[in-house]
């Protein structure tokens, strides 16, 4: 299992105050020191985080791939196809929201996608699709020839969130809230089947599969077990535990938590 850490999130530290500090940058050597595969960053359009400075120095400074995750916009894939991360991740963005919340409308954004991916691929960059793990999804992906998707697990990690902790990890109706262990119980093993079915398609098909949003330390390994996928990428839990412990640390612990052996 590969191990994408995402680094948005000290990003977001440094834009709490609008100053210099922390910078991502000072991550990679520590990133790759803890054993992670790759570096994911989110360039997005309001730069709220990664500014486009930040994706300039990291992908000509990391010796790890860089993963660069970005919206369909035109001006935003021009950017990417300047920066030549080693993989395009095209993601929704919605400019109200606090962080992702689901996966690309590949259907009614097809050609748009299309357009996009044509692009990055005429300057050499690896695409991969956000999506829902829904099998009529993952086929329009494959229609789309990218080499990768990665499956949304939002709705998982909300759920157990819900269940295991009485919280979840986006804002919920109250009745939501309120439904019984048996209910959550319930909706979780629906939540993995249909992440387990969805890896399995996509396998058949020939795409690269990787997994993420809300993938912490309490809940990934139900994640990592699934067979199908190969990729993993983990940024706010990472980031808010090596608060405590280190970067290092925080890496090396959920290497740990994801490995099969």
């Amino acid at each position: 299992m590969l191990l994408g850490v995402n680094i948005d999130h000290i990003a977001v530290l440094r834009e709490a105050r609008k100053i210099n500090d922390p910078n991502p940058l000072d991550a990679l050597g520590i990133c790759k020191l803890a054993g992670a595969d790759q570096i994911t960053i989110h360039l997005r359009e309001d730069r709220r985080h990664i500014h486009d400075n930040d994706a300039i120095t990291i992908i000509k400074h990391s010796s790890l791939p860089v993963n660069l995750e970005c919206s369909i916009n035109p001006e935003i894939i021009d950017i990417v196809c300047k920066l030549k991360p080693a993989r395009a991740t095209l993601v929704p963005e919605n400019r109200n929201e606090v962080t992702t919340e689901g996966g690309l409308d590949v259907k009614g954004n097809f050609e748009k996608l299309q357009k996009a991916i044509d692009k990055l691929h005429a300057n050499e960059i690896e695409v991969s699709l956000f999506i829902d793990p829904k099998n009529e999804i993952i086929e329009l992906s494959s229609q789309l020839e990218v080499e990768w998707i990665e499956l949304h697990t939002g709705t998982f990690a909300n759920v157990y969130a819900m269940l295991y902790t009485n919280l979840s990890q986006t804002h919920h109706t109250i009745k939501e809230l309120e439904l019984s262990k048996v209910e959550l119980k319930s909706k979780l093993e629906k939540s993995i089947k249909e992440i387990e079915s969805s890896s399995k398609f996509a396998k058949k098909l020939n795409l690269k599969i990787a997994a993420g949003h809300g993938l912490n330390y309490q809940n990934v390994i139900l994640i990592s077990k699934i067979p199908e996928i190969i990729e993993l990428n983990i940024g706010q839990s990472i980031i808010a535990r090596s608060v405590f412990i280190g970067l290092e640390k925080a890496i090396v612990d959920m290497k740990e938590l994801i490995k099969n052996d």
